[in-house]
């Protein structure tokens, strides 16, 4: 019997495996707190951490779901809890950091599709923007020693609404970063094989339903990981001796997705030039040919981890580009699309928006 095609079947490389020595001293006898516990990265941070044996492990979100789904898994975990809580809320954070106490806090909790984030910048800047603004004052405010920001290599040369805003997270603890001492660390990801909303479920169900299997465009390429080296590279991340300030995981080369459908239809047991054709459908609005992981005005070191880098990023001046995302949060509290976007290219220059957002004033002008 053919058994279902893995995310291991996938990967064209040899797997990630890292000593566990530094984790143990990073998190045994230590309170940590998740945000994002739900999500298919914090369920993993939850489970891995779960293994050093910290002192308290309070898994935060807002999607009762995934929690209870994580929650089920470590029921026999005496120190794991459950905590329904929404990281644009300020007075639950400093509830939960008041209760919890956390030392070491990983802040998974975003928005992340990018054609839904396409049409809603307001929420995007809300959740991605002015939560981890949230989640890092309240962590500084409750004593924590270290947080680490789950970023994307989709926040290098922006285009898409998703990758601004986590950009944009970045310069928010970096600036944090000066201003008291809690250490911050931003972490970039490349795809996760297997996770909520990837390309592999998507493949799959599209085979179970017969086919055709869909890819955007025949270059498109991105680099991929397994969700299992992506949080075991953020734990090592946050054990480095070191401030880093950001690091970036070393993916190998990247992988067209067109092969990688090409993979999984001949693993699935059918052919890829004749009963499960592969159809292009044309780029999203905000995607990209090829993610980079480091910037071209950004330089990267290796580190003592292998696979781990560290990148310095030129920062703007601080206080700039603090009244910059201040105006920009308050113009997505009041929905303000129009004025969001505009903030957001204030923040990042480079960003281009890939849809033309203009008020109705400029659209009449245009139309007359």
């Amino acid at each position: 019997m053919r058994r279902p095609v893995a995310p291991e079947d996938l990967l064209r490389r040899p797997r990630i495996a890292l000593d566990a020595g530094p984790l143990h001293d990073l998190i045994g006898g230590t309170r940590v707190l998740v945000t994002g516990a739900g999500g298919s990265i914090g369920s993993e941070l939850c489970r891995q951490i779960a293994r050093y044996h910290p002192a308290d492990l309070a898994m935060l979100d807002r999607a009762e779901n995934g929690l209870h789904v994580v929650a089920l898994d470590l029921a026999q975990v005496e120190f794991a809890r459950p905590v329904i809580g929404d990281v644009t809320d300020g007075a639950r954070l400093d509830a939960v950091c008041a209760r919890v106490r956390p030392e070491i806090v990983f802040h998974a909790a975003a928005h992340k599709h990018v054609p839904l984030m396409e049409m809603h910048p307001s929420e995007a800047v809300k959740n991605n923007v002015t939560g981890t603004r949230l989640v890092a004052e309240a962590a500084m405010r409750c004593g924590a020693r270290r947080m680490v920001l789950i970023s994307t290599d989709k926040a290098v040369e922006p285009s898409s609404i998703m990758g601004v805003t986590k950009s944009v997270a970045e310069l928010v603890v970096r600036g944090l970063a000066e201003r008291g001492s809690t250490q911050f660390v931003a972490v970039r990801f490349g795809n996760v094989l297997g996770s909520s909303g990837s390309v592999l479920p998507r493949f799959l169900e599209q085979i179970a339903a017969g086919g055709p299997v869909t890819v955007t465009h025949p270059e498109v390429q991105r680099y991929f990981m397994l969700i299992s080296e992506a949080v075991q590279l953020v734990l090592h991340a946050a054990a480095l001796p070191a401030d880093p300030r950001m690091c970036v995981l070393d993916l190998g080369e990247p992988i067209r997705i067109a092969a990688l459908a090409r993979d999984v239809i001949g693993l699935s047991g059918y052919d890829p030039d004749g009963d499960m054709p592969v159809r292009f459908i044309g780029l999203r609005p905000g995607e990209k040919l090829l993610e980079r992981l480091v910037g071209p005005d950004e330089r990267a070191e290796r580190t003592s981890i292998q696979h781990l880098l560290t990148v310095e990023r030129h920062v703007p001046r601080t206080r700039e580009i603090g009244a910059a995302i201040v105006s920009l949060e308050r113009a997505a509290a009041c929905g303000d699309d129009i004025e969001v976007v505009a903030g957001l290219r204030g923040c990042i220059p480079s960003f281009t928006p890939s849809v033309v957002w203009r008020s109705p004033e400029e659209s009449e002008e245009l139309a007359g």
